[in-house]
This record gives structure tokens, C-alpha cells and sequence, in this order.
């Protein structure tokens, strides 16, 4: 059973001007990410738009990276969606597929109490083989539902197959708890990019990371320097992580992280409506600030 860890790589996913998928670039960009050193990757997430698309092209993604990946890296297909059907047809997609695992988000915009929340989560665990893992997946900014740390350590009891969590909120005192849901049995992921190293340095197995779906250098350089014990050069990185992330705007505009892979080779392609691209004004501003935070990046090779 493979868990995520260390660098795990939220991916963009590339959509041609109609709106439609742009598979050959989902490829591309997927061999690039595993170049780069990334240790898993993550697709079909909040970076990747999922709810722009149809459970059809959910799938083909999935498949296209899986494929291209072949075994180098861990692969975690995101599965959650707003209809609790598609979530355990998906699941079943990825199993058959050969991913690694799944990530499930929370009920999105709708309320969910406690005990639906455990219901929901049991549903889909109980759809599944024991030996295929499961995080859970809160973001409560976008999603409008939290995991609090009692359901949390109910279903990692109850639930052989959920393994872990994806946390994308800057709340350390959560974060702690969910570090101590069966411990050393439970995984917990950290989202926001800016905080790697302290959330690592919390005990955290690694980050899910937009940022370094664009510039994955620092990130894995980041990681390795922990993991090595130099705690000076880790503080440098994740100054020089911290800097992508302002520059990028931290997530909150997948247009920004289009553009800047373009800049970098990669054809990320576009946004799908409602969402538009940056303007040319907005591209050159963001052209001109990454090259002065390339030039510290070209240190690190």
C-alpha cells in the first residue's frame, strides 16, 4: 500500500481554448513533474478544476496519467464531487486503473453534520478493497464542510483502507490533532505551500502542492534538505518556495499557474469558463517577477 509523502503534486489540468481537455498536455506535463523529482502526483484536485468537468473526461485524465506515469511515481487520483454516484464510480474507475489511491474531498457547498460526514465516508471505504488506501480530504474555505478530529479517528479506526489526510487550512492546532489520530498509523498531508517545512517539522508525511506543479525544484530540494537534517538550507528553500507561492497568488488563480508553465515549456493551456485567463498586462507583470525569483532558483540547479 502506497501512501502519499514528501512532494505530492497538485496538477493543473490543461483545457483547450473550446473548453475541451487537452490529454496530450496532461501527459506532457505529467512527465515533466516526474523530471523534476516530484514523489507523487496528485490530479483532478482543486487545482486541477474538478468540478468543471464531466465524469467522462475525470476519467480519461486519469487514465492519461496513470499511463504516462507507469509505476516512477505514486499517483492519487482525486475523486470527490457533488454527487456521492460519480465519487464511487470514480473510486472504482482509479481501482481499476492501477492508480495508487484516492483522495476524497468532503460534501462540497451543502452542510454536512457529523454523522453524515462518517456516513458518507464509510460509504465509500466499504465500496472498496481494504488494501486500497483512502485520504480524506478537507478544505473547509472552499468546500464549506470540516472533518473535525472525533469523525476523523472514528473512520481511521473503523476504515482499514483510509490512511490518511489532506488538510488545506493553515490551522497548526488541527493539524496536531490529526497527528495524533492513531499514531504513527494515520498520514497527514499539508496544503498551503508557504508552510512545508513547519508542517513537516509538526510530524506531517508531506505537502499537496499547487506551487510545485509549476516550479517543483524548490519544493523537492526542500524535502530532501529535511530529510537530510540541514535545517538551514530547508529555511532557505522554503524562503524561495514562499516567494513562488506570493507571485502565483497561493492558488487562488489557476490562470497564474498556466501562464507561468507556459513560460517554463509547458502548454498548460486554458481556463474553462467561468474563469478567464489573465490579461497580457497581468502575463508580464508575472513574466518580469519570476525572472528575479528564477535567478535564486538557477543556485539551486
Amino acid at each position: 500500500m502506497k501512501k502519499l509523502y514528501g512532494v505530492t503534486t497538485a496538477m493543473v489540468t490543461p483545457f483547450n481554448e473550446d473548453g475541451s481537455v487537452n490529454l496530450e498536455q496532461v501527459a506532457k506535463l505529467t512527465e515533466f513533474l516526474i523530471s523534476k523529482g516530484v514523489h507523487c502526483l496528485y490530479p483532478l484536485g482543486t487545482t486541477g478544476e474538478m468540478l468543471k468537468l464531466s465524469v467522462s473526461e475525470r476519467k480519461a485524465i486519469a487514465e492519461t496519467v496513470v499511463n504516462t506515469a507507469r509505476g516512477r511515481v505514486t499517483v492519487y487520483i482525486h475523486v470527490g464531487d457533488i454527487q456521492v454516484e460519480h465519487v464511487l464510480e470514480l473510486a472504482q474507475h482509479a481501482l481499476h486503473i492501477g492508480a495508487d489511491g484516492i483522495g476524497v474531498v468532503t460534501p462540497i457547498y451543502f452542510g454536512a453534520n457529523e454523522r453524515e460526514l462518517e456516513n458518507y465516508y464509510k460509504l465509500i471505504s466499504n465500496s472498496l478493497p481494504d488494501n486500497f488506501p483512502i485520504y480524506l480530504y478537507s478544505i473547509p474555505q472552499c468546500a464549506a464542510n470540516e472533518l473535525s478530529v472525533e469523525v476523523v479517528e472514528k473512520l481511521a479506526k473503523e476504515c482499514k483502507n483510509i490512511v490518511g489526510i489532506k488538510y488545506s487550512y493553515p490551522d497548526f492546532t488541527l493539524t496536531s490533532k490529526y497527528l495524533n489520530v492513531i499514531e504513527g498509523n494515520f498520514d497527514v498531508v499539508f496544503g498551503p505551500d508557504h508552510l512545508f517545512l513547519p508542517a513537516l517539522a509538526l510530524g506531517c508525511s508531506g505537502t499537496v502542492s499547487g506551487i510545485s506543479g509549476v516550479y517543483p525544484e524548490p519544493f523537492v530540494a526542500l524535502y530532501q534538505a529535511f530529510q537530510e537534517g540541514n535545517i538551514g538550507k530547508a529555511r532557505e528553500l522554503q524562503k524561495l518556495a514562499t516567494k513562488y507561492c506570493d507571485v502565483l497568488r497561493n492558488g487562488s488563480n489557476m490562470s497564474y499557474f498556466k501562464e507561468a508553465l507556459k513560460m517554463r515549456g509547458i502548454d498548460a493551456g486554458y481556463m474553462k469558463g467561468p474563469q478567464l485567463d489573465i490579461t497580457n498586462e497581468e502575463i508580464e507583470k508575472l513574466r518580469k517577477n519570476l525572472v528575479e525569483i528564477d535567478q535564486e532558483l538557477s543556485v539551486i540547479g
